[in-house]
């Protein structure tokens, strides 16, 4: 068979089970579950790649799972992603009880990653393409509930917060030469957007620590804890001037804590930020300005400090020869006209840590209306949300591994990693730190 005759029969098995795929997405949208907690979630694609008579490796990182679609073949391999987790919007007129909501579209992710395993296996192309095929539901993509997550670390179940990172340093990319997924995003009149760059960032926790004493009757004798975290965020603010603004850096703290009760001296108080740049350069320039914004917010009303450091995501970055064939599949489908190239976005992707190793493809697809992680996100074309990815992200691997590979191997030719997995985890390793002063 020729490679439009494998798509046409992908397109026709996908067809063919529309039902089934949306059916997924809707059930993991019903249950929605925060990272490293995906329990039902993982289940539902657990059982749905049963019953594509896969093998599948189970709880890959705490929660996740990984089905190899042709392990027996030769080749290189093609890894394709969807995310599990939700957010917490407790207003949504969807939310679950506990207040998490699918407001950020990780459940068509993972119908649409089905929806692709469905039309490779069900299609029977596998046994014509000269490479391999795995599928990964991966966990914790929403960098959040960081007590939660330090408590995972302490019991050694993870070492870093995001779950494609956890699954880098495990191994799960080791065999993996190129990887591909989407996010759904409104995009108005238009259809798909593809070669989206986003930013990376540092988390961080914060501690000031002063001294309590009656604040009625003898604040003299007291270190305002909370008057050095207010120090701190003016001078961040102060610093704003100095950030490039090519680096697009995105500095948010919030406070988690300003005190214990009111009538005394706060001496216990907490802080979380975030610093996020386009660079890793602009990321490590911001961060040690931040830093000293921080220290200096101690200093000046003699309080103490602990800044703890977490290694965050890496900017997301793009390689245009898989944006290309992704495009000509999505026009395949009806969608020429309706693709915007590129995209700015000074959010965070865990992806991006995986585009620092390898080629990857991270397009955006519409079918939903309202901004993410927002009460407005709601699903409102289910054929381009779930059915159109699913279809493109086969076809594209058919693109890549049909005829020997060909596209596959002229890419990975031509591509030099921008760190290897040791040069990774050394700068994760230097970005995990306790600061005090």
């Amino acid at each position: 068979m020729n490679k439009q005759e494998l798509k046409k029969r992908i397109i026709e098995a996908i067809d063919a089970n529309r039902d089934s795929i949306i059916r997924a997405g809707r059930e993991i949208y019903s249950t929605p579950e925060l990272g490293y907690k995906e329990v039902e979630s993982t289940k539902t694609a657990v059982n749905f790649l049963k019953d594509l008579g896969l093998e599948i490796e189970e709880n890959i990182a705490v929660t996740g799972c990984r089905a190899r679609l042709n392990e027996e073949a030769k080749g290189p391999k093609v890894a394709i992603l969807g995310e599990l987790d939700s957010v917490a919007v407790a207003d949504h007129p969807d939310a679950a009880e506990n207040g998490n909501m699918h407001a950020c579209g990780h459940n068509i992710q993972m119908g649409g990653l089905l929806g692709a395993a469905l039309g490779l296996v069900k299609s029977g192309v596998l046994k014509e393409l000269d490479g391999r095929v795995d599928i990964m539901a991966t966990p914790a993509e929403e960098f959040i509930e960081l007590e939660y997550r330090e408590n995972l670390r302490k019991e050694g179940k993870i070492t870093y917060f995001g779950g494609k990172q956890e699954l880098i340093k495990k191994g799960a990319f080791d065999d993996v030469d190129m990887s591909m997924m989407f996010h759904a995003l409104d995009l108005g009149e238009n259809k798909a957007l593809i070669g989206p760059e986003s930013n990376g960032f540092i988390g961080k926790k914060i501690k000031f620590i002063g001294k309590e004493s009656h604040a009625g009757s003898a604040p003299e004798e007291g270190i305002n804890a909370l008057n050095a975290a207010m120090l701190a965020m003016n001078n961040i603010h102060a610093q704003r001037e100095t950030f490039k603004d090519s680096d697009r850096v995105r500095v948010h703290p919030i406070i988690t804590k300003g005190g214990d009760i009111v009538n005394v001296v706060p001496a216990d108080v907490r802080m979380e930020s975030y610093v996020r740049a386009r660079t890793v350069e602009g990321m490590l320039d911001s961060n040690t300005k931040v830093n000293r914004a921080l220290k200096a917010g101690a200093m000046a009303v003699g309080a103490e400090i602990e800044i703890t450091e977490i290694p965050g995501y890496l900017p997301i970055l793009r390689y245009e020869n898989m944006d290309e064939i992704f495009k000509g599949n999505l026009e395949e489908l009806g969608l020429a006209g309706r693709i915007v190239e590129g995209g700015d976005f000074t959010g965070s992707f865990d992806f991006g840590d995986v585009s620092h190793l390898m080629p990857t493809l991270h397009p955006m697809i519409g079918g939903i209306k309202g901004s993410l992680h927002t009460r407005e996100f709601q699903i409102t074309d289910e054929e381009l949300a779930y059915i159109v990815p699913a279809k493109a992200m086969a076809m594209t691997v058919v693109d890549l591994l049909f005829d020997g590979a060909k596209r596959a191997k002229d890419i990975l030719a031509n591509f030099k990693p921008v760190m290897t997995k040791d040069e990774y985890l050394e700068f994760m390793e230097s970005n995990d730190k306790i600061i005090k002063a």
